[in-house]
């Protein structure tokens, strides 16, 4: 089985990582700001629309290219390696993924390959396949 999109979005500069925490009742709560719930809600509308028909149960490859909207001095094509980190922006779009059902648990990614580049034509590309 293969799925393969792309997201046409401005993709989020926002992390997984970046929680806040508050104390009540002397005890640290965690909690999401309000910009990564947009992020989350933002992708989870764009991710809802290419929810695989049966999920993935079995080990995957899990390749995601971030095209961010080209800045500065900067070329389409041309690797971003500013932030965010690829591996807190995975960790986001990993975790709507298993919400929305594209597999049983994110631990089936076996094989990942993720890239951020600046690009005229911004979003998210996804292919995710079966190993075998």
């Amino acid at each position: 089985m293969r799925t393969e999109f792309f997201l046409p979005m401005r993709p989020p500069t926002i992390t997984h990582q970046e929680h806040e925490v508050t104390c009540k009742d002397g005890k640290p709560v965690f909690y999401d700001p309000p910009e990564l719930k947009a992020a989350r809600a933002k992708l989870q509308a764009h991710l809802a629309k290419h929810v695989p028909a049966k999920k993935y149960m079995t080990a995957v490859q899990l390749v995601v290219k971030w095209c961010f909207p080209v800045k500065g001095k900067h070329q389409n094509g041309e690797y971003k390696a500013t932030k965010p980190d690829t591996d807190n922006l995975q960790k986001l779009l990993k975790d709507v993924m298993t919400g929305l059902g594209y597999w049983t648990d994110d631990a089936l990614v076996a094989s990942e390959v993720t890239e951020k580049f600046w690009a005229d034509i911004p979003g998210i590309y996804i292919a995710i396949q079966n190993l075998r």
